[in-house]
């Protein structure tokens, strides 16, 4: 009996893993931005836009947010060597897939299991980045990959074929948990539906009454309101008995066209069918838009400032729309110019957005602030009947934990204070950062019994009994300190450690940047062989 094998990717450094620092977030409330007053009741103030690194802040939000994300939208740079303006898009292929797969590992651990990620990607690493994210999320959990045609018109001076799509690659979570919506009918759909007759009941359409079999209850002569009879062609028969189909004619629900002569046709009434229809997997451009509908976007809130790769509005509307419902909780990674945000705040989702680029602040603050203001006319405002409202809250990702000071060794970071040290400290073990107005050393907890204190203080015999007593038999607290001067095991209900020794080894300090940028890469090792010139 054979079994079955996994098929997996494999690339120069694989086996290679960041040790990941969980940073903690600081608002800057300067950045921030809400409407003055309250639009409507459903308006949504939460929203996050983070300025950092985006693999260092996928982590940072991993603590608060896992299970959380309904549907996390992706335009990760393609990999293509093209240089952009906003950022280098031009990898190793094999260190792409590695700063890839870090992502992704995250992603999935932030979606809700009935969530979904949506990835717009071109051919260059598209099929890679299909088999990666089956590593990731499990073959099964895929669910389809959709051409979205980015482009209206052949480019002349292509050299090959002239590039009229990219993709976009759906996964699940868990695909059975997976809803995915269904579009509402346009009028291109329901204008097939008339009313030739004046049927009180309203628009109809005509369908076939014939079944591509023969069955010989259902082959009958039917006569036509002319006086003519017809049979049903050979090897087929009507779909009806001729007891229903007498029914049927009695109902006025067989057409016989105008002058009562043409072969018998149901009639399906827009009234008794479903409003909504599936998506199909190619989306034109007429539907969700195209490149040069972007750039018009940007253009009408930057003037000519536009960012390189924009995506168009409608399509991140179908995206959502196919994806979550209002109040559902979106993320964007790779946020360029902003329009996951725009498009979800606009929608009535929530949303978080994270961007690395100096574009946070000269593209996608901006934008916000506009849609807030309901001073953002294009896009999809004007189908959603957009007024403004809601807000975000700007942060940035905190410095390293620890620094080197000036003999090489690992320090807590001097521009820590103390509730930025216990918050951080929080994460790296586990804690939910809660801060008690009330108990000094009642930090954070993991548990309603289980607590956290964090101090920069050395702690002395005394001062550590005196926790233990306030502590008492029935909680446990860790403790966290630059030193004491006691036998540990002395105090059965703590567990003292001291900082930074005890988080050494976790993470890798001091590292602020994982971006797929190309002066960001490591240096390629030296050949077998070939020695490093000393300088």
């Amino acid at each position: 009996m054979k079994t079955k094998q996994k098929l997996e990717l494999t690339w120069i450094g694989k086996e290679n893993r960041p040790k990941l620092e969980p940073r903690i977030l600081l608002e800057d409330p300067a950045k921030s931005y809400h409407a003055k007053h309250r639009v409507a009741s459903a308006d949504l103030f939460d929203n996050r836009l983070i300025f950092g690194d985006n693999l260092l802040a996928l982590k940072a939000l991993e603590g608060e947010f896992s299970g959380k994300v309904k549907c996390v939208f992706i335009d990760p740079p393609y990999n293509t060597g093209s240089a952009f303006t906003h950022y280098d898009d031009g990898v190793e292929h094999s260190i792409w897939l590695s700063l890839m797969r870090d992502r992704l590992e995250i992603i999935k651990r932030l979606l809700s299991d009935d969530g979904s990620l949506w990835i717009t990607i071109d051919d260059n690493e598209a099929h890679y980045l299909k088999v990666l994210c089956d590593e990731v999320f499990g073959r099964g959990n895929f669910v389809a990959t959709v051409i979205w045609q980015k482009k209206y018109a052949p480019k002349s001076d292509s050299k090959y074929f002239s590039e009229s799509h990219d993709f976009v690659l759906v996964v699940a979570k868990q695909l059975d948990r997976f809803n995915l919506r269904r579009l509402p009918k346009t009028e291109k759909q329901t204008g097939r539906y008339t009313n030739r007759d004046n049927d009180h009941r309203g628009p109809w359409k005509a369908s076939d009454v014939l079944r591509n079999e023969a069955r010989d209850y259902a082959i009958f002569p039917v006569k036509l309101p002319s006086g003519r009879e017809v049979m049903p062609p050979a090897g087929t028969s009507w779909r009806y008995t001729k007891e229903k189909f007498a029914e049927l004619i009695s109902d006025n629900r067989i057409w016989f066209g105008v002058d009562g002569d043409a072969r018998p046709a149901y009639k399906r009434f827009l009234s008794e069918v479903t409003d909504t229809i599936p998506s199909t997997t190619i989306w034109p451009y007429d539907e969700v838009g195209h490149n040069d509908e972007s750039k018009k976007e940007m253009r009408a809130i930057f003037g000519e400032d536009l960012f390189g790769t924009p995506k168009p509005e409608r399509l991140l509307e179908r995206v959502l729309n196919l994806a979550t419902n209002p109040g559902d909780l979106v993320l964007d990674s790779f946020a360029g110019s902003g329009t996951t945000g725009a498009v979800a705040h606009k929608m009535g989702r929530r949303w978080i957005m994270i961007e690395l680029g100096e574009h946070c602040h000269t593209h996608i603050i901006p934008r916000l602030q506009k849609v807030i203001d309901g001073a953002d006319p294009g896009g999809i405002s004007k189908a959603v009947n957009w007024q403004g409202g809601g807000g975000f809250r700007y942060y940035r990702l905190a410095p390293s934990l620890l620094e080197k000071d000036k003999w090489g060794n690992w320090v807590i970071n001097h521009d820590y204070n103390a509730a930025m040290l216990a918050e951080a400290l929080c994460k790296l073990e586990g804690f939910s950062y809660a801060p008690s107005d009330a108990v000094y050393w009642q930090h954070g907890h993991s548990t309603e019994r289980d607590f956290v204190y964090v101090t920069t203080a050395s702690l002395t015999h005394e001062q550590l009994q005196q926790l233990a007593d306030e502590v008492g038999p029935d909680r446990s607290l860790l403790v966290l300190c630059t030193a004491f001067r006691a036998k540990v095991d002395a105090y059965p209900n703590l567990t003292v450690k001291k900082i930074p020794k005890q988080v050494l080894s976790r993470c890798e300090w001091g590292h602020d940047d994982y971006s797929l940028q190309v002066e960001n890469l490591p240096k390629e090792p030296p050949k077998p062989g070939q020695q490093e010139l000393a300088l």
